[in-house]
């Protein structure tokens, strides 16, 4: 696994937290040495008094992504005494609506994307302004600290991209597709712009609808079947595990010879390893970015700390290759990477 010199500056803190992953009760202060469904080891749970966070994203349905976010924040919350409560919408207005719900609960915390902050920027100082710690996840680290928020758990979309340019570069590419699965989404766009600005070769955005596969995959083909004349479309880079999957059956149906590299890891991403269908992926470590965003809104809490001193704290990005699988492989069947 490599880990880009840009993202390696990222907070000690990141590496000191994610050897606290064994899970814990939730009934606060009580001992348990069950394993948890995710098979880390139980321990022993706070003794604080109980709270209730609130996790709000864009993720739109069917997407595995945020299965592993849920997993580390579920994780977190069970050793924190939090009771956790997840909702999502991709659209902007809906899921500033569920800000707005959380808000109304009272809730202790709020964790929130802002893959369209202009959509939720407002409902965001609203509970900042009500006295509601915020700790924004994933995305649109640039506008976190002006809405107030504690501080930004995820990869820095920019460096990731000029990351995977780079290994497209190493790889000997020429002429590259970047599928784009959520229109607007401002990090996804940032991905993309970052691979134009390292790869040598040309880059062109394709947009997708990712939560209609058939839709996507069709999509993939008919830009892969286009690329065929002259210089042929080498690579296929997706923004999310599950597009990787309807590329690689749009590159079979095309019969293209494109390599497909992927953003993000999950059980399906190593199946296409293993069977020689992916180039390579970059790992920012989403069930992190679930765990410690519960846990530094807990900390704030209990004992007045700020993870990384409100910088934001960096999870990825990894490039993960073939020769990474035997180690990760136990990690993403039980949904943990």
């Amino acid at each position: 696994m490599r880990i880009p010199r840009t993202a390696a500056t990222a907070t000690a803190v990141v590496a000191a937290l994610a050897l606290t992953v064994a899970g814990c009760s939730s009934s606060g202060g009580k001992s348990s040495e069950e394993k948890t469904k995710d098979g880390a080891s139980g321990g022993k749970g706070v003794s604080t008094p109980r709270m209730k966070i609130a996790m709000i994203t864009h993720s739109g349905e069917g997407d595995t992504f945020w299965d592993i976010v849920q997993s580390g924040a579920k994780q977190a919350a069970a050793k924190d005494n939090v009771d956790f409560l997840y909702s999502a919408n991709k659209e902007g207005q809906q899921q500033s609506q569920l800000v707005q719900a959380a808000i109304d609960q009272k809730v202790d915390g709020i964790v929130v994307t802002l893959a369209k902050p202009q959509a939720v920027q407002d409902v965001v100082k609203k509970a900042v302004a009500a006295g509601i710690p915020v700790v924004t996840v994933n995305s649109g680290a640039q506008y976190s600290k002006q809405l107030g928020a504690l501080g930004h758990i995820g990869q820095d979309e920019g460096v990731a991209g000029e990351a995977v340019g780079e290994q497209l570069n190493a790889n000997g590419k020429k002429k590259a597709v970047c599928v784009i699965h959520e229109q607007g989404n401002v990090s996804l766009e940032e991905r993309c712009a970052g691979v134009k600005k390292t790869f040598k070769g040309s880059v062109e955005n394709l947009n997708v609808d990712g939560t209609n596969t058939p839709a996507a995959t069709s999509s993939i083909e008919a830009k892969l079947q286009a690329g065929s004349g002259g210089t042929a479309i080498d690579a296929v880079v997706t923004l999310g595990a599950p597009i990787a999957a309807a590329a690689v059956k749009a590159k079979g149906d095309a019969g293209s010879s494109a390599e497909v590299d992927t953003f993000d890891l999950n059980a399906a991403v190593i199946k296409q390893f293993k069977a020689e269908e992916i180039g390579f992926a970059v790992d920012q470590q989403p069930y992190l970015q679930g765990y410690l965003a519960v846990d530094e809104l807990w900390l704030q809490k209990t004992n007045g700390n700020v993870i990384g001193g409100g910088r934001p704290v960096l999870t990825g990005p990894a490039i993960v290759t073939e020769k990474d699988v035997p180690a990760l492989e136990k990690y993403t069947a039980r949904g943990t990477r």
